[in-house]
């Protein structure tokens, strides 16, 4: 295991980020959306599978809880964290169906919907989109190089160019990180 070796790719991941000439105005058109969202008193719903699902619930947190200092919470949450709701609804209808029976529960026009996924083709990630995009709500995907089926599903869909999971996941992150502190720093600037 050349462990320099990773710590470069992960590097040259991110360095190809930087110099994208799509990505950067893709986070912060994201933004400007989720803080209008949030000035209305709107929400911003997550979804992901597995380290996905992870990232959905870890800047969910940074925005309901606080991200780099105290100011008042936004309603942001990840739609896996109800283990009740999630096991009876892929018992009873199927796992393709978790996120979008929530969404359609829970989000309303102008919401905001991020669905996390490497490949973009999780199913149930694809079927929220779609039904957050019936219902009004702005969508976006975080996904790796190809984009999969949430690329054409989504609103904007940030495709960091990557093949290798680990490296995307590692920038979904990054990303996450980056929009919860324009969206904090903007709604609640400091004195």
């Amino acid at each position: 295991m050349n462990i320099e070796k990773i710590i470069q790719s992960s590097i040259e991941t991110k360095e190809k980020i930087l110099k994208d000439a799509v990505i950067p105005g893709q986070i912060r058109e994201i933004a400007e959306i989720c803080i209008n969202t949030f000035r209305k008193q709107g929400k911003m719903l997550l979804c992901g599978n597995g380290g996905s699902a992870a990232d959905a619930q870890h800047i969910a947190a940074e925005l309901s809880g606080r991200y780099q200092y105290d100011r008042d919470p936004l309603f942001a949450e990840a739609l896996h964290v109800n283990s009740s709701y999630l096991t009876a609804v892929a018992n009873d209808y199927s796992y393709d169906a978790i996120y979008s029976r929530m969404v359609k529960g829970a989000g309303r026009a102008g919401d905001v919907l991020i669905g996390i996924s490497t490949s973009g083709n999780s199913a149930n990630v694809v079927n929220a989109i779609q039904q957050a995009s019936e219902l009004g709500m702005h969508t976006f995907g975080f996904t790796g190089e190809n984009g999969g089926l949430l690329a054409d599903a989504c609103d904007i869909c940030i495709k960091v160019p990557s093949f290798n999971t680990g490296r995307i996941q590692e920038s979904h992150i990054l990303i996450g990180h980056i929009l919860c502190e324009i969206i904090e720093t903007t709604l609640f600037p400091q004195k």
